[in-house]
């Protein structure tokens, strides 16, 4: 486990979360008039939320964990970064939608909800969380330790196999990585590159040309690794889905807008997995 990392992780989050929040206007406002972030398929391995507890880990801005609220359910965001939490916490307020955030490294959040006893029915984690988690065993031991039984963990990630490519197609960079993965330009504006796809009703120009003073350091995990953290640390996989298109992001050249904010290759391309999803359950 290297928390060094994580805290210069947090560093490099804290500048480009304020750059990603510019571009989405007055999200509060699109939160009251009954606006959700969330995607079908977020939906449909989480199940029934309504009136359960569930921890948003790696809430980022608490947009999805609003999203969750307004389902009814009874949301805990956490996520390392201060500047995200900041932001989550003004937008329930403001948005009249109620959650709690938590700002802490995941891997001590986890150790301190053991330790006084907390437990929830649903977990959920999406898009761009584990590649900043050095152990991910550790990380699985985690949501099995704050789920209560029957309780149900739910992910959707982009796919390790489309990051074997550059921006270009081009395969560059090994499946089988070993971090960490020094990323010396920080996070970057993700959201600016994918435009209205990632910018809730409409795209605002913004921060503009964004450079992160603070680097950043990624961890690589294949769905192998994954899948096994989490039957390593007991607990039951549903379902395990790939997906042909990416929610929301535009990361590579020429991609196709397939309408609901999904993207995905050029037409001259061959349909290869973007994102995958699965749900476990804690049975015991």
């Amino acid at each position: 486990m290297r928390p060094d990392l994580h805290q210069a992780n947090r560093l490099s989050w804290n500048e480009a979360t304020r750059a990603h929040n510019s571009h989405k206007g007055d999200q509060a406002a699109f939160f009251r008039a009954g606006g959700s972030t969330l995607y079908p398929e977020e939906l449909a391995l989480l199940g029934d939320v309504a009136g359960r507890s569930l921890v948003h880990l790696q809430c980022n801005s608490g947009q999805d964990s609003v999203s969750l609220a307004r389902l009814g359910a009874q949301v805990t965001g956490v996520d390392i970064s201060d500047e995200a939490i900041s932001f989550a916490t003004r937008l329930s307020a403001d948005s009249g939608v109620p959650a709690r955030f938590e700002r802490a490294d995941l891997y001590d959040w986890f150790e301190t909800a053991r330790a006084g006893g907390r437990r929830f029915e649903r977990a959920f984690t999406s898009y761009g969380t584990i590649c900043w988690l050095s152990d991910i065993g550790a990380w699985a031991r985690g949501i099995a330790g704050v789920l209560e039984p029957g309780g149900r963990f739910a992910m959707v990630e982009f796919h390790p196999f489309a990051m074997v490519f550059d921006p270009q197609w081009t395969p560059r960079h090994d499946y089988f990585a070993e971090g960490p993965i020094p990323e010396p330009e920080g996070v970057g504006d993700y959201v600016a590159d994918s435009g209205k796809t990632l910018a809730l009703d409409a795209y605002h120009p913004g921060v503009e040309e964004f450079r992160n003073p603070n680097p950043a350091f990624e961890f690589y995990w294949g769905v192998g690794q994954v899948v096994s953290a989490l039957v390593g640390a007991g607990l039951t996989i549903e379902r395990l889905e790939e997906y042909p298109y990416a929610n929301g992001w535009a990361g590579f050249a020429g991609m196709r807008d397939l309408g609901g904010g999904r993207l995905a290759p050029p037409e001259h391309m061959p349909r290869i997995p973007l994102m995958y999803g699965l749900s476990a359950v804690r049975y015991g």
